[in-house]
């Protein structure tokens, strides 16, 4: 019995459009009701939202049983954070702020065990491998890992041409809100020099036939993201969905409450 497919990576090779939710509750119960939604992957934020070792376990058990795939973005995504995420049984990354070929390469580096790479072996402890009773684990499982590497500075789009050149980096994924702040728009992700820098990104990623992917709340720019070949797109998040219906479901009832009594919801994440 070898290492389980990694059936997200496979659509990502076989150009299949692959739609997501970003997942920053930090909670079993509410990863489990997504989940249950259809979504194509639901991404555990460690970067942002309190997620520990044993929140993300939580939540990768409560989707176990459903068709969405989980994707794990650590705080930093150094080799040590890596092994124990992958050691849960992700079998896909997201690593933040990478800004350098070297940064992407030692990212791969860390998902893949001896001579491929540095990751510890530690499968008799390890949910990846069952435990050891995946018998050929060991041996496999580098094919079924999956890196997504997230360029989110002028830094990291200046290097992109060198990232896409790593053997391993399966996809880049665009981070809207960064990146309009590294360009001195912070808050303004559709601002029209930011988008021309993703539309940019997007045409280089798909032109090196890799898969390119964002987190895009606004349905028409998701839409047209999607239209000129991204493949994995998060089209929002559990936390800016109940912030929303909340505040739509107050103000069905609360006619007069202003927007100026309750928190707004954003579309940035």
């Amino acid at each position: 019995m070898s290492a389980p497919k990694n059936e997200f990576k496979m659509a990502l090779k076989n150009r299949e459009t692959q739609i997501g939710l970003w997942l920053g509750l930090a909670n079993p119960y509410t990863a489990e009701l997504i989940a249950s939604a259809g979504f194509d992957w639901l991404l555990i934020d460690g970067e942002h939202a309190p997620n520990t070792l044993q929140t993300m376990l939580g939540q990768l058990q409560a989707i176990a049983p459903y068709p969405s795939h989980p994707i794990v973005r650590p705080a930093w995504a150094d080799h040590v954070s890596l092994k124990q995420i992958l050691d849960l049984g992700v079998q896909t990354v997201l690593a933040p702020m990478i800004d350098s070929a070297e940064q992407a390469e030692q990212v791969v580096k860390a998902t893949r065990y001896p001579p491929q790479g540095i990751r510890g072996v530690g499968s008799a402890l390890a949910r990846a491998s069952q435990f050891n009773r995946t018998p050929h684990y060991l041996t496999t499982a580098n094919d079924e890992i999956c890196v997504l590497v997230q360029i989110e500075t002028l830094a990291g789009v200046s290097a992109l041409d060198d990232i896409l050149d790593i053997d391993g980096v399966d996809g880049i994924f665009i981070g809207p809100a960064d990146l309009s702040a590294s360009m001195g728009f912070i808050g303004q992700p559709n601002h029209p020099e930011v988008v021309a820098v993703i539309e940019a990104c997007i045409a280089k990623i798909v032109a090196k036939n890799k898969a390119s992917g964002i987190l895009m709340a606004a349905e028409d720019q998701a839409k047209r993201y999607i239209a000129q070949g991204a493949l994995f797109v998060a089209v929002g998040s559990d936390t800016g969905l109940l912030m929303t219906s909340t505040k739509t479901l107050v103000e069905k009832y609360k006619a007069n409450t202003s927007s100026s009594d309750a928190p707004s919801g954003s579309s940035v994440y």
